[in-house]
């Protein structure tokens, strides 16, 4: 179960960087995401011609970072993850759809399409529970692999 402080934290943000990668050539953006809660995914719009969404229809797998900007060490906050990103379709595209464009009504002016990063692996620093103070849930996908070669 994930740490409810995490879910909260999630919730509370609405920019995401997303790191994608394509032939080991790392590249990074910004966007503007919903939480889905039930499905516990990240809801994102972008175009099919940007670079970062060429990068994750040959490699589906991606990281990621929401953080608090904050100049103030003891308030320092942020998530880390890791996530299969997929275009949605059916029943989940109508439910995840709804969501982002209750967050983000302007997007319905926009001809975007729906993405979503569905979690494997969080990881929240908070400051506020002490110095470097990590809750994790999921497995990181370096640990996958190594477990797979074991």
């Amino acid at each position: 179960m994930i740490d409810t402080r995490i879910i909260e934290f999630i919730k509370k943000h609405h920019v995401l960087t997303l790191a994608s990668s394509n032939q080991n050539i790392p590249y990074c953006a910004n966007c503007f995401y919903v939480y889905s809660e039930d499905e516990n995914m990240l809801v994102f719009t972008s175009d099919h011609e940007t670079k970062h969404v060429s990068d994750f229809l040959t490699q589906d797998i991606v990281a990621g970072s929401i953080v608090l900007e904050t100049s103030v060490i003891g308030k320092i906050q942020g998530v880390q993850f890791q996530g299969k990103v997929f275009e949605p379709g059916g029943e989940l595209l109508s439910k995840v759809k709804m969501k982002y464009l209750t967050r983000f009504p302007v997007a319905m002016l926009m001809k975007t399409t729906i993405w979503v990063v569905e979690l494997s692996f969080l990881k929240f620093t908070d400051n506020r529970l002490g110095f470097g103070k990590k809750l994790t849930w999921g497995i990181e996908a370096s640990n996958k692999s190594k477990n797979k070669n074991q």
